[in-house]
């Protein structure tokens, strides 16, 4: 059987060719990758979602019985409804050293480069195995890399390295934010707006608990706690949508509304999200109880993102740094499965190409020359997995 070979950019094209919007099954792409892997001898498990519409893949080249280094990524991308793109956001165009399409940034760039090497990381016997851990709805809160961290802690050897492909234009990134996502369900009870003083006012009630919920952020951002080496430097908490309502002279008995907290390190979400239920719980929903006994708040946790920190002088991050060539490792806001592979013990580094201002936007980008950073990173990774155990 002829074995498929291919540079980095080609590989980028095939993998950008699938759509894999989270709502979307990623199935094809898996699927194709799995195929690919064969062609070189390498097996692969999958962990589907419940539905079987989706999957993770794990693969392993050399050792089994050996720790090795995990290369980790998300085959989803975001939504391009509504968005000004040049060019079909599925076809890569190259343009002026620029690689354009949805996920060629966020990112299958890595992956990409990930893949494109697996001829030579297969053409000699490693000493310290590589693992291809690629994931799927990680835009909708990294569900998929759940249930891959667990698949991880459980293999008879747990791998000692896990490198996130996210793109940090190829800088060692040794901490992020934690992001939890919850949704609110309001219900009251309903009236013509002239007998308001009867009915409960969900969207009211809902509008209450958003001014609570606002001014837990105002005391982040004035008490702290504080982290210098993130941008905000302390934790943030925010409203993003709501919904509720039909009519001004109807009192609605209906209102739903989402919030998210994106924590640093110091701060555990959970804590901050049970200030806010107490408050909705104990002060507002007995004044509505009183009116409609079924009246009241539903407050649910929609995803769940754990922080990640990990200290610049660990092994693992230099390791990391000494294979990106760089001096310094850095902090981010933006949110990964990073922390999740850390919880199970498996020391952690983001690192991979493209810039972070790019992600999610129309006319999305990887340079070329980000991606030949990456391949120089990729080959000095696998000269270390041939010559250490």
């Amino acid at each position: 059987m002829k074995k498929t070979a291919l540079s980095s950019q080609d590989m980028l094209r095939r993998l950008v060719g699938f759509d894999t919007v989270s709502v979307n099954s990623n199935l094809a792409l898996i699927h194709w990758v799995q195929d690919y892997l064969a062609e070189y001898g390498v097996t692969s498990t999958l962990i589907h979602d419940a539905q079987k519409n989706k999957a993770n893949l794990h693969a392993v080249i050399g050792p089994e019985d050996k720790a090795g280094i995990v290369l980790s990524g998300h085959t989803d991308v975001v939504p391009v409804e509504g968005q000004d793109w040049e060019s079909d956001p599925f076809a890569l165009r190259a343009h002026d050293g620029r690689l354009y399409g949805r996920g060629t940034c966020d990112m299958k760039g890595f992956i990409a480069v990930g893949l494109s090497k697996v001829p030579e990381m297969t053409a000699q016997p490693l000493k310290t195995p590589l693992h291809f851990a690629l994931s799927y709805d990680e835009e909708l809160g990294c569900l998929g890399a759940h249930d891959i961290a667990k698949h991880l802690d459980h293999l008879p050897v747990r791998p000692k390295l896990c490198i996130v492909g996210e793109p940090t234009e190829m800088k060692a990134i040794t901490g992020h934010k934690g992001i939890c996502d919850f949704e609110c369900t309001v219900r009251g009870k309903e009236a013509h707006s002239s007998l308001a003083p009867y009915a409960v006012n969900a969207v009211e009630s809902a509008a209450e608990l958003v001014a609570y919920i606002k001014s837990v952020a105002r005391r982040m951002q004035t008490e702290g706690p504080f982290n210098k080496q993130f941008d905000p430097p302390f934790t943030t908490v925010h409203t993003g949508a709501i919904k509720g309502g039909t009519a001004v002279n109807i009192v609605p008995n209906l209102c739903e509304f989402v919030f998210e907290i994106r924590n640093i390190p110091e701060i555990r979400a959970e804590e901050l999200a049970d200030e806010i239920r107490q408050y909705a719980f104990k002060t507002l929903e007995p004044r509505m109880k009183e009116i409609d006994p079924k009246s009241g708040f539903e407050i649910r946790a929609a995803a769940s993102v754990p922080a990640f920190d990990m200290n610049n002088a660990d092994p693992a991050v230099e390791f990391v740094m000494a294979l990106s060539g760089a001096n310094t490792a850095e902090k981010v806001s933006f949110a990964t499965e990073a922390g999740l592979f850390q919880n199970i013990g498996i020391p952690t580094v983001v690192c991979g190409p493209g810039s972070i201002t790019q992600a999610h936007k129309p006319n999305e980008y990887v340079s070329v020359d980000q991606m030949t950073k990456c391949e120089n990173f990729m080959d000095r990774l696998i000269i270390k997995t041939r010559t250490a155990a």
